[in-house]
This record gives structure tokens, C-alpha cells and sequence, in this order.
């Protein structure tokens, strides 16, 4: 069976900032919000709305992948397959696409013909699940390698908050969290010892379905997100993913201590959230919990790109050396949960 890898990956992130301060001081109903305090987040990166220069979510994506192709071994038109895994799916300014696949377009738009395509979506697990159906097809020998890429504009979600927000409590607060961004990655079945996925899962708890969702705003013109995070946010939930963990270790003759994971990456959502799973983590396991790689405090969450978004910068920044073993923890409404394990050492940034 073919052992897969991480072979390369590229990321875009628009120019624009706008800061945490910036978003609350526009909200149409002002109130005072430590939403910075709440969450650890003090920046996000947004699209560039100017006609000229639009940058819609397949403009985004389309650049991420130009950007993991330079770094990449193989050419457009060597990829078996490209998988699309956005939550956005724009062309243009108010544009939404759901036919032809994005997959196709981005496809066509790089020249890679030859490739097979079609598109995922489970939310913010979008980037784990792409890449969970890559990781099945190359050890089943269906294909050689292929592309997975999220392209996020879902900023606009933010924008219908700040116009709709008025209550102390509101659903769409969580909206005013997200950020623009787009990751690739491509994966091929040349792994090896100091180069693999190890394994990669994911899980769905249906009866959270309704505790996060977006949808068109039922009171103006616009995309919006709804969440009840007092329902979807709980320590009985975060414990139950760590042990689905402990659960999966334990029946592939494995448990935490044998793993060494030398980093992991939660979803970006919260800072203080993310710790406060550390600590029932290291409470869980009874041994500290590896490093943590987060970059929600400049870029937010960007929804399915998180956690290839904090990959890249920390790899830019040197920080990961090679041979590393990082563990992904996805999160996402639906509720999805799970796990990523890989160690790396091709990937470049």
C-alpha cells in the first residue's frame, strides 16, 4: 500500500487588515464588546472589494495553488485529481456558484486538464475531509497524487453581523471572528519514514446540526451565520473528542505517549477555548500536550483553510523543523471532530 505525504503547500492571504476594534466600532448597534479578550483575536485579513482588483473565493484559491505548484515537484498537468473543499464558492461580487463544480474551474484555470475533479463540503472540516478521500484513493491505488484547496471569502458573513447585530446575546457574533484566506496542498503516495500521514479521521455528532449555520440573512440582503455557542462550545463535547482519540490510539496498538507529537494545530476559533482543551487534554492523557501553532491572533478564523493556514506561516517562520510530527485537531458545525497525524519534511514554505 502506497504511504502517503504532505508534498507540498502554498496559501493566499489578502492585503487588507482590518482589526478586531475596527469591526466592533462599526457595528450598527454600538455596544461595548471585548470580543479580543473573548476570542484572542485581533486582526483578520479581508478581500479586496474594489471592481478592478475583486477577489472573490475562487481568486483566492486560484492563487493559493499557484503558490503551492512553484513549490512543487509536479506540474498542473502531471495532478490525477483536484478536490475542492470551500465553504464560499464566489466568481464574482455577489456571485455564487454551485454549478460547475469549483473544482472544474480551478482545474481549467491552471491547465490540469488530465485531472479528475469535484468538490467537498463539510464546513469548516472542508481542508481534513479533501484530504481524508485523498489519502483513501492513493493508498487504494485509484490515483498518484492530487491537489486539495479551499479558497475562503467569508467575510461577508462579518459584514451582515456588524449591519444586523442588537442584541446582548446575538447568534451572529461568532461571525464577526472570521477572516479571508486559502490554502493547497498536494499529496502524493511517496511517503517514507520521515515523510507520511499517519492517519487521518473524522467523526460527525448529528445532534449538534443546528448549533452552527450559515445561510441567507432572514433579515437583509446578505450571507449570514447563526451559532449558539453555549450549545456547541462544552466541555462535555471537547471531552469527547479527546477520547475518540484515546479510543482510535488504542485500537491501532498505539496511545498517546508512543505518538510524540512535537506540535498541534486546533481549529482557530478561540484562544482561550483552544487552551482550555489543552488543559483537558494534558488532564485526560496525564502528560503535557506538544507545543501549539496558532495564528488566529492576526488572521482569525478563516473557517476550512485554519489549519493549513497556520502550517504555512509557521513553516515560513522556521519554526517547524523537519521531521516534526504535527497533530491536526479539525472542529466543525455539524459537529464534526477528529484527527490528523503527519510528519514532515518535504513541505517548504
Amino acid at each position: 500500500m502506497h504511504r502517503t505525504r504532505f508534498e507540498s503547500i502554498g496559501s493566499y492571504t489578502p492585503t487588507s487588515i482590518v482589526s478586531t476594534d475596527e469591526l466592533i466600532n462599526s457595528l450598527a448597534v454600538p455596544r461595548s464588546l471585548k470580543l479580543e479578550a473573548l476570542t484572542g483575536i485581533r486582526n483578520r485579513r479581508v478581500y479586496n472589494c474594489d471592481p478592478d482588483a475583486y477577489e472573490s473565493s475562487f481568486d483566492l484559491a486560484r492563487n493559493a495553488i499557484d503558490d503551492c505548484l512553484a513549490r512543487s515537484g509536479y506540474a498542473a498537468a502531471e495532478l490525477d485529481i483536484v478536490i475542492s473543499a470551500s465553504i464560499t464558492r464566489t466568481k464574482g461580487a455577489g456571485q455564487f456558484c454551485f454549478a460547475p463544480s469549483f473544482a472544474l474551474m480551478l482545474r481549467n484555470a491552471i491547465g490540469a486538464q488530465a485531472a479528475r475533479y469535484f468538490d467537498v463540503s463539510n464546513a469548516c472540516a472542508g481542508m481534513v475531509t479533501g484530504i481524508m478521500v485523498l489519502d483513501r484513493m492513493i493508498k487504494a491505488g485509484v490515483v498518484r497524487n492530487g491537489l486539495v484547496v479551499s479558497g475562503e471569502q467569508i467575510t461577508p458573513i462579518a459584514e451582515t453581523a456588524v449591519r444586523e447585530i442588537s442584541e446582548p446575546y446575538d447568534p451572529q457574533f461568532a461571525a464577526l471572528t472570521v477572516g479571508d484566506a486559502a490554502v493547497a496542498v498536494l499529496l502524493d503516495g511517496r511517503g517514507d519514514d520521515a515523510d507520511e500521514i499517519h492517519y487521518v479521521e473524522l467523526m460527525t455528532s448529528a445532534e449538534g446540526a443546528e448549533h452552527c449555520i450559515g445561510m441567507p440573512s432572514d433579515r437583509s440582503n446578505g450571507m449570514a451565520m447563526y451559532t449558539d455557542n453555549r450549545a456547541m462550545q462544552t466541555e462535555d463535547r471537547y471531552r469527547q473528542g479527546i477520547a475518540r482519540l484515546e479510543d482510535y490510539l488504542r485500537g491501532n496498538g498505539s496511545d498517546w505517549r508512543n505518538e510524540e507529537y512535537d506540535f498541534w494545530i486546533h481549529h482557530q476559533f478561540s484562544a482561550p477555548a483552544i487552551e482550555y482543551i489543552a488543559k483537558l487534554a494534558e488532564e485526560h492523557f496525564a502528560t503535557p500536550m506538544p507545543e501549539a501553532l496558532n495564528v488566529l491572533q492576526e488572521y482569525g478564523n478563516t473557517a476550512s483553510t485554519s489549519h493549513f493556514l497556520v502550517l504555512h506561516e509557521h513553516l515560513g517562520r522556521k519554526h517547524i523543523p523537519q521531521g516534526s510530527k504535527v497533530l491536526m485537531i479539525p472542529s466543525a458545525s455539524g459537529t464534526v471532530s477528529g484527527y490528523l497525524a503527519a510528519t514532515i519534511s518535504r513541505l517548504a514554505a
